[in-house]
């Protein structure tokens, strides 16, 4: 039965004011009845130091609680924490949500503030702390506790004893245990639980190091897990909880409310243990009456087995229970007094006895930090003295006098077998002696160093500084470079006389600052572990760090993945074919793993099996099955995920036979079949639908014998096959194939299965645009409690709107476009709204898709916007952590305002899951599905000339007038020319072309005017000299790009037939080094400009046999004449395009860029064209034929070009006399090329 408490009232030991009628209440025995009682609480001194202590009398559970303000006044307590306690010592501070909970108080003095505690607490003492009070006032507070009589068994373990409960043979279930109790101890070791059989199982609990782990052995074969993955720091002397349940090999194991769940490994699934069960200690086995060691020191309270109290059946002496040792049936608590030191700030001044030649200090400690002050006193008539202080985890102490160090020893260089020094949060004791003229120091127990001074040594201990020095003050025995202790002390000693640290909290001697005495509040901050993803965790006092390497996931908790979740996302950051790791749930459990992207118009992901190779079958029936199981570079879990985002995936499978069938048409059973992901069978094969028993060719009605549904079925004695792609993504992948029709005579199958191919991306371009500033979408509440990210792109030309939103009570969450330069993410976890703000130096509101990073966690908050840096806001380190929503989830608008977006979302993604924006658009008002307008943001993606053509879902990269292919006109076209080789393209008669203007040349008409000329292609060669590139017209006008005898480059330009051509000579390496070269030759009217890039290290063509002296043997890539790639169509378009080829002419990847090809060199060279028409003369214009072809080995571009100066009918009849021309041009350019010539005018670079 719950009820109000009756109330014994102690205050903190400032002076009080006691209101008349507040006396009156305590001397009545009243529960500060609030509504019904005057007065209150209100210290003198309104300080953090003051408390209200109720004694209840007795243990007893508290449920909810409430405040008021002193009555009649101005005094009332705006927030304060809640301590409570067992004996009215060693003090513990309430928490929820994994931190010290800080509760509201009242806003004035007459309202009742009431507050049900999420947790209840057990105790008898309770504390309330002011936090923050009426700055107008004082501290005043009217309290009101509720709860219920606690009543429970204590049994109490003075670490030599243990109690054996024998159970009852009949009521033992081998399958099924449950052990509940509750511990408390000041000891970091001991067994609190064990029970073992015959052959080796056991199950044992242990506290070890503060920490507690359950041991479970099945058959030889352990099962390790330890508590610590969920709490820790269990020595503290406060009751803990723990419950095991044990069913079959699933344990679930709970200790404060924190559950682990996990299998036992074993050979067996249930544990074969004796009828003995033992807490407190393990008794060896033959010697009755004495125990192993590690035996607990401590309480228990409420130990029950299966539904058994064992506390009370040994406090009536039962037979079933046997006691080891002395117990007793009550729980001493020691006295000891604990000092928390808050802060770098915080010291603990103690007086000493001066001009004594020997000196004794002892304390013990535990903390977080590496680095600390830990004790400091004068040496006499000096202005010097000795500090001692933790570096880098270790105990060391420096000894100085007059400004000079006597000794600097480091005097502890232990390390624990954790790998932690003496920062790693347990209890360490420190005992300094110093006698005369030697000083030695002992760290738990072990004397690790004793030193000799230089002078004798007496200490002037007027004062003894423990973990810091007070900050007014000149005191040169306190000055340190170290920063001040953060951590916890307790016994400490001077000269062997224990220091009364409750009476220095009474002002009775002493000085101190920011210190909480009788409470240690050391707190794990890595358990539980916040670091996600297998992050480990390390810390400090006041916060956590994770080291995120090798988990594929980045931030302050290892919550963001570092990679892409999809193929599709990779190809459109520019990324072509190739091995990538995808993260397919983003932030979600499932990490990242290895597939292969095949970046072609349409994405596809390349996930990969075990076993790819064709398998044959031969001698299995239905009682001895061929059964092969498929194991995939993923889990079925990730390859579900990605299947999930995939628009389409598919699978091939290939079943060959002879003699052996799939189904037997006689029963209808299947024969053979294969399982898929969700371990259903199935019996449609390649290219049929689920659900229907047919192969492809029984639904094509295409079988090689009409009476079956497949091929197989037949059953004839030559070889057929079923073969087809399974693309039900349900089903997909396969993991295993039953193969049982192969043991008649002549009977054999084969199979193969092909990897898993899932196309596109359905999420990465779900869009939606809102039309209306009322318009939004609606989801479920996002849960993102201690852990969330939001991620999305969006474009806009409004000036602001709200992204998303979603709201708690007081909690919230919401991203906005604040102006047309700033996105903001603000939130409020219950420690007050908070704010990380990108600002952009370019407007946001620019139609261009941008993209924003939003992630919340218990560390910090973080925003990022494009590419722009990363803004963070970090979380206080003791403050609420969860974030509690319950409204809906608002996309593209808001509920708590007017104004929402005007835009496109796309790609959203909350905390790794994507929502469908579109499906919900199809049914809201204002918005609609899609959002066109790609090519604006991702145009640039498209190189080489490439053109962006948008499409509902995405884009496109057109590169039909690009010399490049590729789903971004990027991947070179290149040929490998043999000798003998030529390749002819012709463009027909302008006449002909304007009938076509489809044609790729039907820009080149008869009255179109060149004044301009863009030229690029590469090449790898080690034959010289060659012609590279050749254009002429009907009166020998001209441009030849040729390889001398030398290696050089040389660029000749004729544009008059009755004048001497340019000439440009490039020398200043070899170019027929094997090696890539590009050129780029462009021409506007008359300045031509001629850009050659050198790449170096390597990548030479393999020559099989010379070329002749004038031929070209080489690579030829990427050749671009304006808008035409007269290689790509030889080489894709043949059939179409106006080529002819002769000769060996392969396609080769001998254009690509190698990683040897390391080094590279850019030279532009620029001049006039002396001879150039000029536009008043006559022009450029009316091409009637372009040519590309190898001639002797020769590669050329020919161009008829003429001048306008009428119109010119006898061009068809010419048109084999000019290719006559132009072969016997190019001859004569080769022999000419290292011939001077008085009049050509030259230019050498």
């Amino acid at each position: 039965m719950c009820l109000r408490l009756k109330l014994h009232v102690y205050t903190s030991y400032s002076p009080i004011i006691l209101l008349t009628n507040f006396l009156v209440i305590l001397r009545s025995m009243c529960k500060f009845a609030i509504q019904q009682c005057a007065g209150g609480w209100s210290p003198l001194v309104s300080n953090k130091y003051q408390w209200l202590q109720i004694d209840l009398g007795e243990r007893t559970e508290i449920t909810a609680v409430a405040t008021q303000g002193g009555y009649g006044s101005s005094d009332w307590v705006t927030s304060y924490i809640l301590m409570f306690s067992d004996s009215g010592r060693n003090w513990k501070q309430y928490r929820q949500e994994e931190s010290i909970w800080a509760f509201s108080g009242n806003t004035n003095a007459d309202s009742v503030v009431y507050y049900k505690l999420q947790h209840s607490i057990k105790a008898r003492f309770l504390r309330f702390v002011p936090l923050d009070w009426n700055p107008n006032g004082r501290i005043g507070m009217r309290i009101e506790v509720y709860g219920c009589t606690y009543r429970s068994e204590v049994v109490g373990f003075d670490g030599q004893s243990c109690l054996i409960y024998t159970l009852n043979k009949k009521l033992i279930n081998a399958l099924k245990d449950v052990i509940s109790l509750k511990f408390k101890t000041m000891q970091s070791d001991g067994i609190l639980l064990h029970r073992e059989g015959q052959n080796g199982d056991h199950i044992t609990m242990e506290l070890t190091k503060g920490k507690l782990s359950l041991l479970i052995n099945l058959g030889n074969s352990y099962s390790l897990i330890k508590s610590n993955i969920v709490i820790s720091l269990l020595d503290d002397q406060h009751w803990h909880s723990v419950l095991i349940e044990h069913f079959n090999n699933q344990v679930n194991f709970t200790v404060d409310k924190h559950t682990h769940h996990f299998h036992a490994k074993g050979e067996f699934s249930y544990l074969d243990l004796d009828y003995e069960l033992s807490f407190g200690g393990i008794p060896v086995p033959g010697k009755p009456g004495t125990l192993s060691q590690r035996n607990f020191h401590g309480c228990f309270e409420n130990i029950y087995y299966n539904g058994v109290n064992i506390i009370d059946l040994a406090r009536k002496h039962k037979s079933q229970i046997y006691i080891v040792g002395n117990i007793s049936f009550s729980c001493l608590e020691p006295q000891v007094v604990p000092v928390t030191f808050l802060s770098s700030s915080s010291f603990l001044a103690l007086p000493g006895t001066s001009g004594q030649d020997e000196v004794f200090v002892s304390f013990q400690f535990r903390t977080w930090n590496k680095e600390g002050f830990l004790l400091s006193s004068k040496l006499h008539q000096s202005s010097g003295g000795f500090l001692l202080y933790l570096s880098d985890g270790r105990v060391k102490i420096n000894l100085h006098k007059t400004g000079r160090v006597l000794i600097y020893t480091k005097f502890w260089d232990f390390i624990f077998l954790s790998g932690a020094g003496l920062n790693n949060g347990q209890w360490h004791s420190v005992s300094l002696s110093i006698k005369r003229n030697r000083i030695s120091v002992r760290v738990d127990n072990d004397v690790i160093s004793s030193a000799h001074a230089i002078i004798p040594l007496q200490i002037y201990s007027d004062v003894f500084y423990f973990g810091g020095c007070p900050s007014s003050g000149n005191i040169s025995e306190c000055n340190t470079s170290f920063g001040g202790f953060q951590g916890c002390m307790r016994l400490i000693s001077i000269g062997n006389k224990a220091v009364d640290v409750i009476s220095i909290q009474q002002n009775g001697f002493g000085n101190f600052s920011d210190l909480q005495i009788d409470l240690c509040g050391i707190t794990d901050r890595c358990l539980p572990n916040y670091c996600e993803h297998g992050g480990e965790c390390s810390q400090s006092w006041n916060s956590f760090h994770c080291n995120c390497a090798n988990t594929g996931y980045k931030g302050a908790t290892c919550h963001y993945p570092i990679y892409e979740q999809s193929c599709e996302a990779y190809k459109h950051r520019g990324n072509t074919s190739g091995f990538y790791n995808i993260d397919s749930d983003g932030s979600g459990p499932l990490g990242p793993f290895l597939v292969y992207c095949n970046m072609t118009d349409a994405t596809w992901t390349i996930i990969q099996h075990n076993s790819t190779n064709l398998t044959r079958v031969k001698s299995a029936n239905r009682e001895n099955p061929h059964t092969v199981f498929f194991k995939y570079s993923a889990s079925l879990d990730q390859l579900q995920a990605t299947i999930n985002l995939a628009d389409h995936c598919e699978q091939e499978l290939a079943y060959y036979c002879k003699k052996s069938r799939l189904l037997d048409k006689s029963d209808g059973m299947p024969l053979s079949w294969w399982i898929g992901r969700t371990n259903e069978t199935h019996t449609y094969w390649g290219g049929s639908l689920p659900a229907v028993q047919k192969c492809a060719c029984g639904l094509e009605g295409s079988c090689i014998d009409s009476q079956h549904y497949c091929n197989c079925d037949a059953d004839r004695d030559e070889w057929a096959n079923d073969t087809g792609f399974l693309s039900y993504k349900d089903h997909l992948p396969v993991t295993e194939i039953v193969i049982t029709d192969t043991d008649r005579p002549n009977s054999e199958a084969a199979y193969k299965l092909g990897p898993l191919l899932c196309r596109g991306d359905r999420t990465f371009w779900n869009s939606a645009s809102f039309n209306t500033e009322t318009s939004y979408l609606h989801f479920p509440t996002f849960h993102g409690e201690l852990s969330a990210d939001v991620s999305f792109f969006f474009k806009t030309t409004a000036s602001s709107g709200v992204f998303l939103e979603n709201l708690g009570i007081q909690d919230f969450i919401r991203i906005e476009l604040q102006s047309p330069s700033e996105v903001v993410f603000s939130f409020d976890v219950g420690n007050g709204p908070s704010e990380v703000i990108v600002q952009s130096r370019h407007p946001l509101n620019d139609n261009q898709w941008h993209y924003v990073k939003a992630e919340r966690n218990v560390k910090e908050a973080s925003l990022q916007v494009d590419q722009l840096p990363q803004r963070s806001h970090s979380a206080p380190p003791d403050g609420h952590i969860r974030l509690q929503l319950n409204s809906q989830l608002f996309v593209g608008g808001t509920a708590s305002r007017q104004k929402g977006f005007l835009g496109c979302i796309r790609s959203l993604r909350l905390n790794g899951m994507a929502l469908d924006l579109e499906e919900r658009a199809k049914i809201t008002p204002g918005v609609e599905p899609g959002c066109p307008g790609h090519c604006s943001s991702y145009g640039n993606l498209c190189h080489n000339g490439g053109k962006c053509r948008e499409k509902y879902s995405g884009f496109s990269c057109d590169c039909t007038f690009s010399a490049y292919a590729g789903p971004f006109c990027k991947k070179e076209i290149s040929a490998y020319f043999w000798t003998g080789t030529s390749v002819t393209y012709n463009f027909q008669e302008y006449y002909t072309l304007a009938k076509n203007s489809s044609s790729h040349a039907s820009s080149f008409y008869a009255d179109m005017t060149l004044t301009r000329e863009a030229i690029s292609f590469a090449f790898r060669t080690t034959q010289t000299p060659s012609l590279l590139l050749y254009v002429s017209s009907f009166y020998k006008e001209y441009l030849s790009v040729i390889l001398t005898r030398n290696g050089s480059l040389q660029v000749r330009y004729k544009l008059d037939s009755h004048q001497d051509p340019d000439v440009l000579g490039i020398s200043f390496k070899s170019m027929a080094d094997g090696q890539l070269q590009h050129v780029k030759i462009n021409r506007e009217e008359e300045r031509l400009f001629v850009e050659v890039i050198l790449l170096g290290g390597g990548g030479k063509v393999d020559y099989h046999k010379k070329a002749n002296s004038q031929g070209f043997v080489g690579c030829l890539s990427s050749v671009q004449f304006n808008h035409i790639a007269p290689l790509k169509a030889a080489l894709h378009q043949s059939s179409s395009a106006p080529v002819i080829v002769k000769g060996r002419f392969t396609e080769s990847n001998c254009g690509t860029l190698t990683g040897a090809d390391s080094t590279s060199s850019e030279t532009t060279h620029s001049f006039p064209l002396a001879n150039a028409i000029r536009s008043d003369s006559a022009i450029i214009g009316g091409v009637i034929a372009v040519v590309i072809f190898i001639l002797l080995c020769i590669t050329a571009i020919a161009i008829r070009i003429y001048k306008k100066k009428g119109t010119y009918s006898k061009n068809e009849a010419k048109g084999s006399e000019n290719e006559d021309s132009a072969e016997s041009a190019l001859k004569s350019e080769l022999s000419m090329q290292n011939t001077a010539n008085e009049n050509q005018k030259e230019y050498f670079f």
